[in-house]
């Protein structure tokens, strides 16, 4: 369920809240390979089925780049922000990707608002928590703080 907040004001209440989960998102190949071809990252492990069977993962695996890309799409089903002027993505603090994502997987996203402060006087920070989940599997995909700005 995404939650939906309406200015500045109702950013801030949302300190330490649990976003919850967005739905599954199957990681095909084809977004495998349109995802090389925008980085002109073309590694055998990424693109290269028949010699991925006998390499490390058994299989070819999303970039970790295009898993941490996946935030952007995912949080848009977690949460809905209206009424600010402009909205940034100012940067990451820290990210790891703990577990391959094999093609073919599915993904989602759980989020939890790690905190909410007051920037410029007429905008507010959310530095936001993120897992990225792989269905049937323990160890997640990534693992990042994301800092957003918004601004009145």
């Amino acid at each position: 369920m995404t939650i939906t907040v309406s200015g500045i004001e109702e950013l801030g209440a949302l300190a330490g809240r649990d976003l919850g989960h967005s739905g599954w998102l199957e990681v095909t190949q084809d977004r495998v390979h349109t995802f090389a071809d925008a980085t002109n990252d073309h590694q055998w492990i990424h693109t290269d089925a028949e010699r991925a069977k006998d390499g490390p993962f058994g299989g070819t695996i999303a970039h970790g780049y295009l898993t941490l890309s996946l935030l952007i799409p995912l949080f848009g089903e977690l949460l809905d922000i209206r009424g600010v002027r402009m909205s940034l993505n100012y940067g990451l603090e820290k990210v790891r990707f703990p577990s391959p994502v094999l093609v073919g997987s599915k993904i989602r996203l759980a989020g939890k608002v790690a905190s909410v402060e007051e920037v410029s006087g007429d905008g507010v920070q959310l530095l936001v928590d993120f897992i990225v989940e792989i269905d049937g599997t323990d160890k997640p995909a990534c693992v990042a703080r994301a800092v957003y700005r918004h601004y009145a």
